[in-house]
């Protein structure tokens, strides 16, 4: 199991929150966001923030830090880390089963991610075998999409996805983002698509349009 960072907004939390962090960086990345982004009507929930294992990447020469796979070359959809990527998975499916064991059931809980972990939260919360509350894809793209075509999950087929992009990023470019939202609509899900004017980051604009979202999200799940 990996190590994470957790925090809690309240006792006894009714739903969690998986988020998974960028490359290079680690589980401590969006945990100052959470103050940011719940409301103060909403259930307790347990927000849970893995470190990934540290491994070299290729595009930086092999120097070692933390990511969930590698990355080959500048072209980040070209020659995908497949084996890494669908590790990682696996990792991703023993958190969300963690989650199952401490009472929060796979309908209440929530994977999110930016860049890498946003690929990593469409790839693996599609393919998951149980509905989940949703899927939160900050600045990401969806890796291995002919694949998903026919892995994908019949229960989360109608999963809520939140999907949201900087206009100008030099990291993961905003066309690659949208590549993968019309993929996901094509493919008959309901994609909630946002652009803000920035770089490889998050904004407030961001966060309050996620905290909308979420809430949504959470009324329904709790009606």
């Amino acid at each position: 199991m990996l190590d994470c960072v957790q925090t809690e907004t309240g006792v006894a939390p009714k739903f969690s929150v998986i988020w998974l962090h960028g490359l290079g960086a680690d589980g401590n990345d969006f945990g100052p966001i959470v103050p940011e982004l719940i409301a103060r009507d909403w259930p307790a929930i347990r927000f849970v923030f893995p470190h990934a294992r540290v491994r070299p990447i290729s595009v930086n020469g092999g120097a070692r830090m933390r990511a969930w796979y590698d990355i080959t070359g500048f072209e980040i959809a070209q020659r995908q880390d497949e084996a890494g990527i669908r590790y990682s998975m696996t990792e991703l499916e023993e958190l969300i089963a963690r989650e199952v064991e401490r009472g929060i059931p796979s309908s209440r809980i929530f994977l999110a991610g930016f860049s890498q972990g946003a690929a990593m939260v469409l790839s693996g919360g599609l393919r998951h075998a149980q509905r989940l509350a949703g899927i939160i894809a900050l600045s990401g793209y969806v890796p291995l999409a002919d694949a998903l075509a026919t892995e994908r999950s019949e229960e989360n087929r109608g999963v809520p996805i939140f999907m949201a992009h900087g206009s100008v990023d030099p990291i993961v470019p905003q066309p690659l983002g949208m590549l993968g939202r019309d993929f996901l609509r094509n493919l008959g899900y309901g994609v909630d698509w946002h652009s803000y004017p920035m770089a490889h980051q998050v904004c407030a604009e961001e966060i309050l349009d996620l905290r909308n979202w979420m809430g949504a999200q959470l009324a329904s799940a709790t009606d």
